[in-house]
């Protein structure tokens, strides 16, 4: 063939030219044509200051792959990019910036500040879209979106109006959770939950009248300034006198009641507790209940306000300090004991969150909830795999009111103004100019914005062009697949599904496919601060985008967490290499003006019935597998095919048919078996490597179109040939028990010695016959017999025990015997300490109960080898020892 292919592939001189080819071709931008079946994935939009993680390589991988199999397939595949503004976070790191200028945020004024983030957004956005590009991600750049375009802000300000209007949107003072770093309210989500240990302090509490009191027990003495009461249960018989009484509040000398409350543990410290309405949840709805006042001793600042008498002004843990050195002093600190508990972290700062009450917007989730539940429940939307969507209930089931408002300047106003006049709100579409209530123009804008997962909410059908009724939204919504990791069914999944039922009336998306999360060999989460981070784009610079995005495929277990070793990515890579080298074997081996055969028709080999028939379940079986989500097991059997059958099998088989001494008619009938079972590989392949298969795409078919918009192979099914998959695994067992012996034995080339194989059955003994050839080039014997019965005693040759047949290897005896037994016996003596290795770490409960299942494995897995290896090799020595008698 004329088309030249160079001798070795380089991703870093190929991924970024194919790219800009794609975009060029405008192969990533689908039209709205209505005789297309519609196909589509918005992506989870990545933080825009954010950088690209090895999650964010899974999540493209599997995303890119079911995109290009849907444009493949004929579908109009719309796959849409965009990047969220992602409120805390991104102001976070404005700050932090300012904070190198010695400047704060209070400096520049809200307006400058916000200037100051588009600016960075400006650069961080255009950062990412490279990243994405060097992914090999097919997104339709057309229709980029972001979470504060003025399209999108639309979107959220109707949606807000629409709930505030149903009443499925209320101002009100609660207890939230709030970060005193970021100085602003958090979801429950947006809080990370860790076992700490801390410490339980017994602190007596004096009764009023003189007498003995209570101990109560708390995680947080510095709280106890706050304390308006101290609550246990009615059913305490410890405490049956004193419920009604009054003990004084330690170091504040104010007394406060004794009450009774079902919320109280009888089994937790003392059976008595300390109750703090301003700072704990669990206070506060007990003080609602038995109407206390609420004293707020610890500011947003997360320092001890006023109220807290002689430690106003310390920073919460310093007044925990001197609290307990002055109850000690006192005498009033009964005991202080050891105690681990959950504490609450910022998701973003990992600040220690402090629950104050706050005026904050909620959204009333019960009857979005419900929609949410229903369209699970219906079949409306599907999880894969299904368990998760018992997570997804769960959390619906038993859903909190949804805290909105946060105390940040970057993100979407809570359109919401104040009559300065008449103290009315007024909710509207656009800025509000005039009180709704009075008609007065003296208005104060609401100071905060929304919580950034209120916004993403809407992505599914936002981005689509709502709340215009654009071609865009008709056609691709509801869209396709949602594709994400377990983290976020709560943050975001739920809140899709819920807005999209409530404010489309329509399921967002009709498949939620859930991935597990990185993890390294250890088992551990990957981040930077155990120091285990990995940068997927240098990962793409050494190996090239389809080692990655292969390599992580193969690792996906449905909904399970992955462990990822570079080692599976260099596998990846010379899996890549290896089917470049057969590509290049192909196309230097195809005749310019060869005509194409007709395989039905002509008269095919062994090896022709066997690949072809191959070639057509594997594809069979690639989109059987693709269509229910197991993109592993895709990727497995192409693996399997493309490079145990297409490459170490038929290709070697066939080269003889390619050369000078094969007839034309044959010659051309393997140069079209390769062509064609090549040109299906390619395809087939695309979605998961798709640039290593578009440029020998370009050599094999010069003329064609991208091979992103080919025809994805399905099974040509006459072409399944059961007989010769039957023959030819006999045929292939025979050649690898030959190869074994030779391996195992070290025999070197040239002292082979004979093969035998002993078929008795008039059909293998004839399937051998036939294919002597093939047998004496692939398995390295020269010296080949085909028989029915052994003509004399067996001996000591090598035998190898295949279904209906055995294979007989009679070695050329060279060398010395007396070293080779003893070079074995060293071997064996390592194998065996190697072996007792294994077993000790095996039969340590410990390491099995601790270590992660894969390296259990991989140790059971050596054990087994070390195994197999030693009984062959005492049989080895036992033909040693015969030859010396």
């Amino acid at each position: 063939m004329s088309n030249e292919i160079p001798t070795t592939y380089e991703p870093q001189n190929v991924e970024q030219r194919i790219y800009q080819y794609w975009l060029d071709e405008a192969v990533f931008a689908p039209e709205v044509d209505p005789g297309k079946e519609p196909f589509c994935i918005v992506i989870p939009p990545p933080n825009v200051t954010g950088v690209l993680h090895m999650g964010h390589a899974l999540d493209l991988s599997i995303q890119d792959l079911l995109t290009r199999w849907h444009r493949m397939l004929g579908h109009a595949a719309l796959w849409l990019p965009g990047t969220d503004h992602a409120g805390i976070a991104t102001q976070n790191v404005v700050e932090a910036q300012l904070g190198e200028e010695g400047l704060t945020r209070h400096d520049l004024g809200r307006d400058k500040f916000i200037e100051r983030v588009w600016q960075m957004k400006e650069e961080h956005q255009s950062h990412i879209r490279e990243q994405l590009k060097r992914c090999g991600a097919s997104l339709d750049w057309t229709r980029e979106r972001f979470t504060l375009d003025e399209g999108y802000s639309r979107a959220v300000r109707e949606t807000f109006v629409r709930l505030f209007e149903e009443g499925l949107i209320y101002r009100g003072e609660r207890m939230i959770n709030w970060c005193p770093r970021c100085a602003t309210s958090l979801s429950d989500l947006e809080v990370e939950h860790t076992d700490h240990a801390g410490h339980l302090w017994h602190i007596r509490y004096p009764a009023a009248d003189g007498g003995a009191g209570v101990v109560v027990a708390t995680t947080r003495p510095e709280t106890m300034l706050g304390d308006t009461a101290v609550a246990v249960h009615p059913d305490d018989e410890r405490y049956a006198d004193l419920v009604g009484s009054s003990v004084v509040l330690p170091l504040m000398r104010r007394p406060i009641p004794v009450i009774g409350d079902d919320r109280v543990e009888m089994s937790f410290g003392t059976g008595a507790v300390k109750i703090t309405p301003a700072h704990d949840p669990d206070d506060f709805e007990i003080a609602q209940r038995h109407d206390l006042p609420s004293v707020v001793v610890i500011g947003g600042d997360g320092r001890m306000t006023d109220a807290a008498g002689a430690y106003a002004g310390m920073d919460r843990y310093e007044a925990r300090r001197a609290i307990v050195a002055d109850l000690q002093q006192q005498g009033l600190l009964e005991s202080i004991v050891d105690y681990e508990h959950s504490v609450g972290r910022c998701s973003r700062c990992e600040t220690t969150v402090e629950p104050l009450v706050s005026m904050q917007w909620f959204v009333r989730m019960q009857p979005l909830a419900e929609e949410g539940l229903q369209a699970v429940r219906d079949g409306e939307v599907v999880f894969v795999p299904p368990r998760w969507e018992k997570v997804y209930c769960d959390w619906l089931e038993n859903i909190r009111d949804w805290c909105i408002s946060r105390q940040l300047w970057w993100g979407h106003p809570v359109p919401v103004w104040y009559c300065d006049d008449c103290g009315e709100q007024t909710c509207t579409l656009q800025d509000a100019t005039e009180c709704a209530h009075c008609g007065s123009a003296n208005l104060t804008p609401d100071p905060d914005v929304l919580d950034t997962w209120f916004s993403s909410a809407l992505w599914p059908f936002a981005t689509l062009g709502w709340p215009d009724q654009t071609a865009d939204l008709e056609y691709f919504y509801p869209t396709s697949v949602l594709v994400t990791g377990y983290d976020i069914i709560y943050f975001w999944v739920a809140r899709m599904v819920m807005m999209g039922k409530h404010i489309r009336h329509q399921r967002p998306f009709d498949t939620v496919f859930i991935h597990g999360l990185v993890r390294d060999i250890q088992g551990r989460k990957i981040s930077k601060s155990l120091g285990n981070a990995i940068d997927p784009i240098e990962l793409i610079e050494t190996y090239g985008a389809d080692a990655l995005r292969f390599a992580l495929v193969q690792l996906i277990t449905h909904g399970q967490d992955l462990t990822y070793s570079e080692d599976r990515i260099l596998a990846a890579r010379n899996f890549g290499n290896k089917l470049w080298n057969a590509a290049r074997f192909v196309i230097m081996n195809l005749d310019d003006d060869a005509e194409t055969v007709d395989l039905a028709q002509a008269d095919l080999s062994l090896a022709d019935r066997w690949i072809l028939s191959r070639h057509a379940e594997t594809l069979q079986l690639i989109n059987d597998e693709l269509s229910r989500f197991n993109l592993a097991q895709a990727a497995d059997a192409l693996y399997e095919h493309i490079w145990g059958e297409f490459c170490d099998w038929y290709i070697e088989l066939c080269k003889p048919d390619l050369g000078a001494d094969s007839s034309p008619d044959r010659r051309a009938t393997v140069q079209t078996i390769l062509r064609e079972v090549l040109s299906g590989i390619l395809r087939a392949l695309h979605p998961f490597m798709p640039f290593v298969t578009e440029e020998i795409w370009q050599t094999l078919v010069p003329d064609a179109d991208s091979i992103s918009v080919a025809e994805y192979p399905q099974a040509d099914r006459p072409m399944l040939d059961a007989d010769a998959e039957a023959d030819m695994t006999k045929l292939q067992s025979a050649i690898s028990m030959a190869r074994d012996g030779l391996a195992f034995y070290n025999v070197p080339r040239g002292q082979e010695g004979i093969m035998t194989i002993l078929a008795g059955g008039t059909h293998l003994f004839k399937l051998f016959s036939t294919q002597q050839d093939a047998i004496r080039t692939l398995a390295g014997f020269e010296d080949l017999s085909i028989v029915r019965r052994l003509s004399e005693p067996p001996g000591n040759a090598v035998v190898a025990v295949g279904e209906g047949f055995e294979v007989r290897m009679d070695f050329v005896q060279t060398g010395d015997p007396e070293k080779e037994l003893a070079r074995i016996q060293r071997e064996i003596q390592n194998l065996e300490s190697l072996s007792e290795q294994c077993r000790r770490k095996l039969d340590n409960e410990d390491f099995v109960s601790r270590a992660p299942a894969e390296v259990v494995e991989l140790e059971r897995s050596r054990l087994q080898k070390n195994t197999d290896r030693l009984e062959r090799l005492q049989h080895l020595i036992e033909r040693l020892r015969s030859r010396l008698k």
